[in-house]
Order: C-alpha cells, then sequence, then structure tokens
C-alpha cells in the first residue's frame, strides 16, 4: 500500500496539523504528502515545501502540487490507489467524525478511531458523560442559565468550546463580566461550563498494539509558564514546562494511567488516545478529574503524545508503522 501523510483541514487546528505533519513526513520520508487547504480543496505537496515552512503555529501553508480536488475525491483517488493514510490532522471534521464516515465509506484505512468513537470524544459534554459511566470521574456541568449562581458557590468557574481543541477559546470566568463574555460566545458555538479545578494539570496517553492490546503510556505533568496552558502556552511560549514522567506519587500516576484506559475504552477510541486531567487538591475528590480525550491528538515535536512515547522507550517511526499495521488490518487489506 502507499502511505499518505494527510494534514492541514479546516479548523482551527489546521496550524498545528501542519507542524504535526512536518514530524510526520521527517519519520516516514517516502510518504506522499497530501494537503487539505482552508476551502476543502486537497492539493498534493512537496516535502520541501511542507519542511522549508517556517513558523507553522503561525503562518498558513500553501501547497505547491497538483489538485485533486475536494475531499470526496480525494478520498476516491486514494481508494483506487490503495493508499492507507496517516493523518496528520486535528479538530473540527478531521476530528469529529466526519472525515472518518467518507473514508470508512470508502474502505480507505487510516490511522486513529474511527467515525463512532471520534464523533462522541470530540463533544466534551457526551465524552465526559460516557467517562462517567466508565467509572472516570469529572467535573459537574454547569447551564448557562446556572453560571451566575454557581460562580457565587464556587468562586471561579472555566468555560470552554464544547467542540474544539488545542485550548482554543477558554475562559476563566472570575467575574461577572466574564460571564458576560461566555454568553458572546455561545452565540456562536455550544460552551461547556465547569467549576474551576485547582491543582497541576497532567495528560496521559494511550496506545493500542499490534495484537490490539491497549496500554497507558507515562503520564505528563503541565507547568504552564503564566498558569495557563492554552494555545499560546501550548505552542508559543518557551516558559511551559512538560515533564515526562510526571513527578506526581507513583500512586497518582498509576490511576492516571489506569482512567485514560478506562475513558479510551469507554468511547471504543482505537489506535492512540490522549485524556487530560487536573490532579485535584480538594479535600473531597481529590486526585485526577477527568477534561476530555482526544482522539488525534498533536504529533508535533512540541507536543505531549511524543514526550509520552519516548519515555515508554517507544521510537516515533515504531509507533507510526504500528498504527498504519492497525489500520490496514482494520480496512481488511
Amino acid at each position: 500500500m502507499r502511505t499518505t501523510i494527510l494534514f492541514g483541514g479546516t479548523s482551527r487546528e489546521r496550524l498545528v496539523s501542519v507542524a504535526s505533519a512536518q514530524a510526520l513526513t521527517q519519520a516516514l520520508p517516502d510518504a506522499d504528502l497530501w494537503f487539505w487547504d482552508l476551502d476543502g480543496a486537497v492539493f498534493e505537496t512537496s516535502q520541501d515545501r511542507l519542511l522549508g515552512h517556517e513558523k507553522p503555529f503561525e503562518v498558513a501553508f500553501k501547497a505547491d502540487g497538483a489538485k485533486l480536488g475536494q475531499m470526496a475525491e480525494a478520498l476516491d483517488k486514494a481508494a483506487a490507489e490503495d493508499r492507507v493514510l496517516v493523518l496528520g490532522l486535528h479538530g473540527g471534521t478531521a476530528e469529529n467524525g466526519q472525515f472518518q464516515v467518507l473514508a470508512e465509506a470508502r474502505n480507505v484505512p487510516f490511522t486513529g478511531s474511527g467515525s463512532a468513537a471520534s464523533h462522541l470524544a470530540f463533544d466534551k459534554t457526551a465524552a465526559k458523560l460516557f467517562a462517567g459511566l466508565a467509572g472516570v470521574y469529572s467535573p459537574s456541568t454547569i447551564s448557562l442559565d446556572e453560571a451566575d449562581e454557581a460562580l457565587s458557590h464556587y468562586g471561579r468557574l472555566i468555560a470552554k468550546p464544547a467542540q474544539e481543541g488545542s485550548s482554543y477559546g477558554l475562559i476563566y470566568v472570575n467575574a461577572s463580566q466574564d460571564i458576560a463574555a461566555v454568553r458572546r460566545e455561545s452565540a456562536s458555538m455550544a460552551y461547556l461550563i465547569e467549576p474551576f479545578i485547582t491543582g497541576p494539570e497532567a495528560t496521559c496517553g494511550v496506545l493500542e498494539q499490534a495484537d490490539g492490546s491497549v496500554i497507558a503510556l507515562p503520564p505528563v505533568e503541565i507547568v504552564p509558564g503564566d498558569g495557563a496552558f492554552d494555545y499560546a502556552g501550548k505552542y508559543l511560549k518557551s516558559t511551559t514546562q512538560e515533564i515526562c514522567p510526571a513527578r506526581f506519587a507513583p500512586e497518582v500516576n498509576a490511576e492516571l494511567q489506569r482512567l485514560a484506559v478506562k475513558a479510551h475504552k469507554a468511547m471504543s477510541c482505537r489506535g492512540y488516545s490522549r485524556s487530560d486531567f487536573i490532579i485535584s487538591d480538594a479535600k473531597t475528590n481529590s486526585g485526577p478529574v477527568y477534561l476530555e480525550t482526544n482522539t488525534l491528538p498533536g504529533l508535533t515535536k512540541a507536543s505531549l503524545y511524543p514526550k509520552s512515547l519516548k519515555a515508554q522507550g517507544i521510537d516515533f517511526v515504531d509507533f507510526l508503522n504500528g498504527q498504519i499495521e492497525l489500520a490496514v488490518k482494520r480496512a481488511g487489506k
């Protein structure tokens, strides 16, 4: 089969996707490169153009190759040419299950979770529900109508887009004017509001192996440089520390791993995932508190999942080859 790295997309995470693709093409130099542009068209592009693209987290990428048409046409080509797609995609229709449905309908193998799991995990509210049914504790959900009363009760809230990644759109609710900001943003996209949980941030990757078994990778401890792990904190600020393995007590790391696997299985994820947590220091419900699961976590050199792979002793290229093998097997190729 012909290996093809697909990256870009139409979501706000398309810049992160370009950086992921740069890491992917360095690990898989013989793979073809397809770029999904903002207008929905897919283009071939060269490795020189991709690796020569500077500041991928800030500057939009443009392909230098032939246009393949819209995504459905590109996937028709992938099916006809017996391609397997390595996804360097993040967010939006690339991660919410819509792309996966198009690929599944054509039996095109692709890395990562299928359409149903992708759709479920991408909706933070639904993901919390399913994780909770599996025994993974998460913060209570607050409706916008209850926000003023909840702010008085908890003292601080956090609001985040219910279907967005890379910490885009986070609003820290410390006063009534912040609730007004959430109301404004909610007019254009659904928001999830929760009590603000005090404690260090952590994330834990899960990996499906060649035999179908699932393992948890070493957790990562996140220390934001300015106290906020938003888009800038993740990708643009050198002061953010990401420590792997995390320095938590052994029993906390073990619990993070246990819960990450539970969340992965609760949503029927495949291939790999990464779940995010807060290590609560509250007297009640102390320990890991679940936030969300990412079915296509970042694979950039600055991303958390590759750090966990390295700590586990797994080479990035071996991880990718394993994911390709799983994708081809699932498609019956």
